[in-house]
């Protein structure tokens, strides 16, 4: 298991921007592949994004592609989801997961994937 805190959420209104990240203090971070989820009241979880172990691939669910932007910086052992024209449909607490596969395909990508997991934090869009 992979501890993993989330920060940055909050309130902000649609058409804004928000960067939330995931720290952890595992020293073999650079050896898995970091993903976000989201989940909204009353919805499943849901795949937002994915990053390789060492950045060069990223990996985008349709609803956010050219939206959001995946990265990471292994030397401080954190990922990052930079979230820009923010709409009320992505309110939702958003999750950080460490997991060991890596997908060929953004749609492929399922919460069994990672093994690790944060407790996550909200996400609020104001229309």
């Amino acid at each position: 298991q992979v501890e993993l805190e989330e920060s940055g959420g909050g309130l902000v209104q649609a058409g804004e921007s928000l960067r939330v990240s995931c720290a952890t203090p595992e020293r073999t971070f650079n050896t898995y592949v970091m993903g976000w989820f989201r989940q909204a009241p009353r919805k499943e979880r849901e795949f937002v994004a994915a990053v390789s172990w060492n950045g060069a691939s990223a990996y985008y669910a349709n609803p956010v592609k050219s939206r959001f932007i995946i990265s990471r910086d292994n030397a401080k052992r954190t990922v990052y989801l930079q979230m820009n024209s923010l709409k009320p449909e992505d309110t939702a607490v958003y999750y950080c997961a460490a997991g060991r596969r890596e997908r060929i395909d953004s749609d492929e990508y399922v919460a069994s994937d990672f093994s690790s997991w944060g407790q996550g934090t909200q996400v609020t869009v104001s229309s």
